[in-house]
């Protein structure tokens, strides 16, 4: 896990929404590859929206977190969802279409970040109701690009729903 670092106000949150926003905006990674985990960090790290990103290694700790089981019970609920379409264990349509079925999640924008670019994962991605579906760039340049233009548009630009 990491935390953005921000500089607290001395002002007192009046109510759970308001200190939940003091601490940013709540991210769930599932990305098994560990280097495109790590650029992803990074790259949300030093953007402009305050963040807490968290990440899971597949989609079994996925939902686990998502419903709040085991390790992850004192987990929050995510403001976004950045979501790997080729994960061990469950794979990321199974977690997509999970999240859209259920009541509690199906409000949570979903990003599809992958490597694929065939036109049946796009399809299936959009079938289950997958917000946007982004390719992941293979240059890193391009890839920390992709990741701050999501960052800009889902945490600037969109109103999300409460927590």
């Amino acid at each position: 896990m990491t935390r953005r670092g921000s500089t607290m106000t001395a002002r007192q949150p009046r109510n759970q929404r308001e200190e939940l926003e003091s601490e940013g905006i709540e991210i769930l990674l599932v990305e098994d590859t560990e280097s495109d985990a790590e650029r992803t960090m990074a790259a949300l790290r030093d953007g402009k929206v305050r963040n807490r990103v968290v990440w899971v290694e597949d989609g079994e700790q996925a939902l686990d977190y998502l419903h709040r089981t085991g390790t992850f019970a004192r987990a929050r609920r995510p403001d976004l969802i950045l979501l790997d379409w080729y994960l061990p264990k469950i794979n990321g349509s199974e977690v997509l279409a999970h999240i859209k079925q259920h009541a509690d999640l199906r409000r949570i924008p979903v990003v599809i970040m992958t490597s694929s670019q065939q036109e049946q994962d796009v399809l299936k991605a959009y079938n289950l109701h997958a917000n946007c579906f982004v390719v992941k760039p293979v240059d890193v340049d391009q890839f920390i690009a992709a990741v701050r233009s999501i960052e800009q548009f889902w945490l600037t630009v969109v109103k999300l729903p409460a927590a």
